[in-house]
């Protein structure tokens, strides 16, 4: 296990949007950090009311949105017009290209969401959108699957062999995983507090995992968890 502190990620306050950057990114730039696996971009996003990103383009890229706190409204040049809210999930397949806006949906509180980015398995797919609501009996101390190559457990499609969990862990509680030959993991902390193998995460750290083991968390407090199955390098 390599444990990467909050701390260390890139950081950039622009007055209606603080952003916490897990890889290079924009005017942040580490050339260690240049994505993990098929991951490529992790940021935490702080949106302040009615301040967003205007009309946009990207191009072969997996764009995964999770809602952690409040309601935001995306836009998108395939006639998408969502507003999204805590709990909900949201997955855009760029392909050969497509336009998209996203906005705070409030006027008075601010959206904090984590924006993911998974390079796909295949070039100039034809782009697409979809978004789905996990309820939370559906991650209370256990895993919920929330995207997949293969709609399993009916989670959104991603266009890459990756598997991505969500679980909202109560204090005390435990939780397990196991990870497979010629697999890889990524954890992120997004709230509260957990140990793993005696190692505390905080909100913000993350963990990376390589190879078969067992993955054995306990929630010090209540604590939301995201977890990326991905292919070894």
């Amino acid at each position: 296990m390599e444990i990467r502190r909050s701390a260390d990620r890139g950081h950039a306050n622009h007055g209606w949007l603080e952003s916490y950057h897990s890889f290079s990114f924009a005017d942040y730039y580490d050339a260690s950090k240049m994505g993990y696996s098929a991951l490529r971009v992790i940021n935490e996003d702080i949106i302040a009311p009615g301040k967003g990103f205007g009309m946009h383009s990207h191009q072969n890229m997996e764009i995964i949105t999770y809602i952690l706190k409040g309601e935001l409204t995306h836009k998108d040049s395939l006639g998408n017009v969502e507003t999204i809210k805590q709990g909900c999930v949201q997955r855009m397949t760029a392909g050969t290209g497509v336009t998209h806006s996203e906005f705070n949906a409030s006027l008075t509180q601010p959206v904090h969401l984590i924006q993911i980015w998974i390079t796909p398995n295949m070039l100039n797919l034809t782009p697409s959108y979809e978004d789905k609501y996990f309820h939370d009996a559906s991650n209370c101390n256990q895993w919920c699957l929330i995207a997949s190559e293969k709609n399993d457990n009916q989670s959104l499609i991603v266009h890459q062999d990756i598997a991505l969990y969500v679980s909202q862990l109560s204090e005390h509680k435990k939780l397990e995983y196991d990870l497979k030959q010629n697999r890889c993991a990524y954890l992120q902390v997004c709230n509260g507090h957990i140990s793993i193998d005696e190692q505390v995460l905080n909100t913000g750290d993350a963990a990376v995992f390589n190879g078969p083991q067992t993955i054995e968390l306990n929630a010090l407090n209540n604590a939301e968890i995201l977890l990326f199955d991905l292919p070894q390098d």
